[in-house]
């Protein structure tokens, strides 16, 4: 099930920031290993295409980014059984994503956000810094509340899960085509379960991205270039305002929300 909101200019809209694990989970559309090598091939697309039905000339246009072959593989052949959609190019990273976006001007872009060279947001940032008009939906393994609302912000107009993707992602296209937004029901339920928090401000997020770092008070004030009282009162805020009962909590907390990354 997706969440959707009309198309809204207010970002506030949407509550939500960026994590990232070591590990890469199984999605419906296929089991993406780490040690696959991503080659974006825009003539790989065709050649699906090909094989599929009848394509109509009113066709959406989509690029897709992720950084993992099995999973463009899959998404590509979820839209090749669609009248109304053509995948024309892939891309690997957000460096490519910028470059393939400015060939092909798609009318969907398909974003993961956790990529090599250059990651998603960036890339997200960038080509809606150029094309204002992009209709970008991140597709992405993290739900974290604090990472959709940076994406939304940055001018995203979906957030969705890549294990979800098989039962979502083609309404979520057209949606978005269409000129609507969405949120994933599981990323939409942490957003207002997290809508009344206080947000750490940009000096506590880099205190915590220390601390996550395995830095002590002192040497995070050394970095900073502040005293280590203010750090201590930096790190009883953030607890407080995570509801962590201690560092490695805190710290636990803002990966999971998205709020820093590794």
């Amino acid at each position: 099930m997706i969440s959707v909101w009309e198309h809204t200019s207010d970002p506030g809209a949407y509550q939500g920031n960026t994590t990232k694990t070591a590990s890469i989970r199984n999605t419906s559309l296929g089991r993406c290993s780490a040690a696959s090598q991503a080659v974006p091939d825009s003539g790989s697309c065709e050649r699906r295409n090909r094989q599929s039905m009848d394509i109509s000339p009113e066709a959406i246009r989509i690029l897709a980014v992720d950084d993992h072959p099995l999973l463009r593989q899959g998404i590509g052949a979820l839209i090749a059984n669609q009248r109304d959609m053509r995948l024309v190019a892939e891309a690997s990273n957000g460096r490519e994503a910028i470059e393939l976006f400015r060939s092909h001007r798609p009318d969907v872009t398909l974003m993961d956000l956790q990529m090599p060279e250059m990651n998603g947001m960036d890339a997200l940032i960038a080509i809606r810094g150029e094309f204002p008009d992009a209709r970008i939906i991140v597709l992405t393994a993290y739900a974290g509340d604090a990472l959709c609302m940076r994406a939304m912000k940055a001018g995203a107009r979906a957030y969705i899960l890549k294990d979800n993707a098989r039962t979502d992602l083609l309404d979520t296209i057209r949606a978005v085509r269409a000129g609507k937004k969405f949120i994933h029901a599981e990323v939409a339920a942490e957003l207002a379960s997290h809508a009344t928090d206080d947000a750490l401000s940009e000096r506590e997020i880099d205190v915590l991205s220390l601390m996550a770092a395995g830095n002590s008070n002192k040497l995070i004030a050394d970095q900073l270039k502040i005293v280590e009282d203010t750090v201590k009162g930096h790190v009883k805020s953030i607890l407080s305002k995570l509801g962590a009962n201690g560092r490695t909590h805190a710290v636990t907390v803002g990966l999971k929300r998205g709020i820093i990354a590794l």
